[in-house]
């Protein structure tokens, strides 16, 4: 697994045409995206027809954003002794399987939502009652005082296990009859012939890895709606498809990007504070790498903390390693006190979105819209976004309603016109615009410095400043060359509170069946070794906290890319992060992935 990473760049350098031709004839992808079926004689004699059923509103999706919008439509509907069918597709094996988050959930919008949640059980076990900031040296630490009003001032909220409160709104939702699929994930976007959203087409299962029908080859379904929401989370497979199609970018920016990856510790009770939140900026990263880490302790049966840090995929250097970065950060001497006879139970890692205000895109299209993070509703400075994508689906929901059962449409697919100004007389619109200039004043050339000035500065007034700034380039366009770039020297993992990937990895319970094709397509197979290795020194190896991406040596001479697809934690950094945009993350048969017990 490990790479000679100084030495790569020389060998793709090296590489002949003859062995160039060894490499370009072993087929790294054959994804039927990439390789249609109907130019396949494999696949002549198969029946492609595909069962059909039939919803109301269709939901791809069981995050918080999702099962909110499931769980307040049917409220509306039940108010008004109505019928309305609501689905919800999801793609782990389980409720709330895929989810990753800190988490400190405020509970504005579950609050609205279900009043009476206390007495419901909710998994919302740990009041915060502390807040800790810091600045981190390389061996110091310089407290920042935490003031009542400013972002991360967390009072009020509660410390959870996301994925166990998703699996309780799974329940809220099932008690209400919406009709829940998980292990089912979303493959294919169906259109009407006016070109209005149909609905999606399920994963078919029975594929092998060379792309041909095995004996077990079954066709996936179509679920028809009236209006589907996509609540994917960040970067969705079929969000971003949508977002081209219909440009909802057109008034707004790109999206950028960061990398959150996490562990759950059981520590030493002595050690263990249930309520303290805490956070740092500064070591391990440079002053022009954005980022950061949380420890949360909560109130368990055990004294568990949750330990993470996030990298902004805006970085720069290829030889940066965010899975690195988080061990090292470990080690630092102000929190390896709390790990040093502790044990680590889990780890994941997740992608987030991080452009805010700025990059919100146009919600609504013919037959559905976006909710959740895959408009990317997260507050940054408040290192939060639950309780914007459980709003955000509420909003949704009431839309959809009000379009279902009111005028006619134009078109077949139902669009939710409605929820755009709902959105903008809320208190999501109100919250991110006075934060929007925060994130990208971290774009300037005191990097880190200039960015704490200017967000000061920003809290003091409001953040009702006159105007507002761009991001700048795509998070995969800001890598240098390797030549221009330093490699960083990471320490080893000592096993005990740094660890290596793969045994890492083995902790997120991820599972694939292993004989199909690769989810992690590339567009061309031959630009990892020409273009990503050659002039990046392969980052596919370090940004992906998976292990995903392997660049091996050829008998021959030269180095060919390598992927173990089966390592896949589902976190959407390689779609987001390669330098080339050579690599599609599409989804792989249903209920593959990481299996997160309430991480």
């Amino acid at each position: 697994m490990s790479l000679q990473w100084g030495n790569s760049l020389k060998l793709a350098k090296q590489i002949s045409a003859k062995h160039f031709r060894k490499y370009s004839d072993v087929k790294i992808t054959t994804h039927y995206t990439i390789f249609p079926r109907e130019n396949d004689a494999r696949w002549t004699d198969k029946d492609m027809n595909r069962d059909v059923d039939e919803t109301d509103i269709l939901i791809i999706g069981g995050g918080p954003a999702g099962m909110s919008a499931a769980i307040r439509a049917k409220q509306l509907a039940e108010a008004d002794g109505k019928e309305l069918k609501v689905t919800v597709v999801e793609k782990a094996s389980q409720v709330g399987g895929h989810i990753l988050s800190g988490a400190v959930l405020q509970p504005t919008a579950l609050n609205e939502l279900i009043p009476n949640w206390k007495e419901k059980n909710a998994p919302l076990n740990t009041p915060v009652t502390e807040d800790k900031f810091a600045f981190l040296t390389s061996s110091g630490r310089v407290p920042v005082p935490v003031l009542p009003g400013t972002p991360m001032y967390n009072h009020g909220n509660y410390i959870v296990r996301l994925g166990h409160v998703v699996q309780w709104l799974g329940e809220q939702a099932e008690e209400m009859g919406v009709d829940i699929y998980p292990g089912i994930a979303a493959s294919e976007i169906l259109y009407h012939q006016d070109g209005s959203v149909k609905g999606i087409a399920t994963s078919d299962v029975g594929i092998a890895k060379d792309g041909s029908p095995k004996d077990t080859f079954e066709r996936g379904m179509e679920l028809h709606a009236k209006c589907t929401i996509f609540a994917e989370g960040c970067h969705g497979h079929l969000t971003k498809q949508i977002i081209n199609k219909f440009d909802l970018r057109k008034n707004s920016e790109h999206q950028t990007y960061g990398i959150g990856l996490k562990e759950l510790w059981e520590i030493n009770p002595s050690k263990h504070k249930p309520g303290r939140v805490e956070h740092t900026i500064g070591w391990p990263l440079d002053k022009n790498t954005y980022g950061g880490s949380f420890l949360y302790h909560l109130n368990e049966e055990s004294p568990l903390v949750a330990v993470g840090f996030v990298v902004g995929l805006d970085y720069t250097n290829p030889y940066l390693s965010p899975f690195k970065e988080f061990q090292r950060f470990k080690l630092h001497p102000s929190v390896r006190h709390y790990f040093e006879d502790g044990n680590r139970i889990s780890y994941g890692a997740r992608a987030l979105v991080e452009g805010g205000f700025q990059s919100i895109p146009k919600l609504t299209f013919p037959g559905g819209c976006l909710i959740g993070c895959a408009a990317g509703f997260i507050n940054l400075p408040k290192v939060k976004g639950t309780h914007n994508a459980m709003k955000s689906g509420m909003l949704a929901a009431e839309s959809i309603y009000e379009t279902i059962f009111g005028e006619k449409q134009k078109t077949e697919g139902f669009q939710p016109f409605s929820y755009e100004d709902k959105f903008k007389n809320s208190w999501i619109y109100k919250e991110l615009k006075a934060v929007r200039n925060i994130r990208p004043s971290f774009h300037n050339p005191l990097g880190l410095y200039g960015g704490i000035a200017y967000s000061g500065f920003s809290i003091v007034i409001g953040g009702r400043e006159p105007w507002t700034f761009k991001h700048g380039d795509p998070d995969y366009k800001r890598l240098k060359p390797a030549k221009d770039s330093k490699p960083i020297d990471y320490p080893k993992p000592d096993g005990k509170i740094s660890f290596d990937l793969l045994t890492s990895v083995a902790l997120t319970g991820t599972n694939h069946e292993a004989d199909q094709p690769p989810h992690l397509t590339l567009k061309d197979d031959a630009v990892p070794v020409k273009h990503n290795l050659a002039v990046y020194d392969g980052p596919e190896g370090r940004f992906c906290p998976a292990g995903v991406y392997e660049f091996v040596p050829l008998e021959t001479g030269g180095q060919r890319l390598q992927i173990n697809a089966a390592n896949c934690i589902h976190c959407k950094t390689c779609d987001i992060k390669d330098p080339s945009q050579n690599i599609n993350w599409v989804v792989p048969e249903g209920g593959g992935g990481p299996a997160y017990n309430g991480m």
